[in-house]
């Protein structure tokens, strides 16, 4: 009897292992995904077709984000990058109840103290796609290209430190990976290990 109960919780361990998804790879297309915006727009990855897209796994309650929107370094990324003809969507996959949820009518609020400049807020309440890129902390930085292929993910800029006064000296990873891509460059690294605060799933 032990036997066939230990055989069951095994089983069913490996099902649930099997239901994860594999997380997206840098050199491979990147996962579609439809969510909603702050205006309860339904949004996809493949509208932005033909155009570079920037990815950002956010939290506003997050020290590490605090640090990029605080500075003002953020804001200044994401208003560099749509001038570029960039994409850049901001994320937040923090479930109900934990830190960093918020509604859509909260999350309006906080984005205009802040002047963010996304090209549009997505509600990732479930975490399903949050799960599908493999974001881990926030923040998290994806970059797709025009052809849906993701070309980069990780950090985003070399120092991990919470200090904003660490920004300067920083090496920015979405400036070096867009400046290198538009010029049909090789992006490297593709691939860095990103810092920041759990994405609260």
């Amino acid at each position: 009897m032990k036997r066939m109960l230990m055989a069951m919780i095994w089983a069913g361990a490996v099902a649930v292992g099997a239901a994860e998804p594999t997380p997206a790879k840098v050199g491979e297309a990147a996962p579609e995904f439809q969510l909603p915006d702050l205006a309860g727009q339904s949004r996809t990855l493949s509208e932005f077709k033909g155009k570079y897209v920037v990815l950002e796994w956010t939290n506003y309650d997050c020290p590490f984000v605090k640090k990029h929107y605080g500075s003002g370094n953020m804001q200044a990324l994401q208003k560099a990058s749509a001038a570029k003809g960039v994409i850049w969507l901001s994320i937040n996959s923090s479930a109900a109840g934990k830190q960093g949820h918020y509604t859509a009518e909260e999350w309006a609020k906080q984005v205009a103290a802040r002047e963010a400049a996304p090209a549009a807020v997505l509600l990732d309440g479930d975490g399903t796609v949050g799960r599908r890129y493999g974001a881990k902390t926030t923040p998290h930085i994806f970059i797709i290209n025009p052809e849906g292929v993701l070309i980069y993910g990780g950090a985003i800029d070399s120092n991990s430190s919470p200090d904003p006064k660490t920004i300067p000296g920083a090496v920015n990873y979405v400036h070096k990976t867009l400046d290198a891509a538009l010029a049909g460059k090789p992006v490297e690294p593709a691939a860095t290990q990103p810092y920041g605060c759990s994405v609260k799933y």
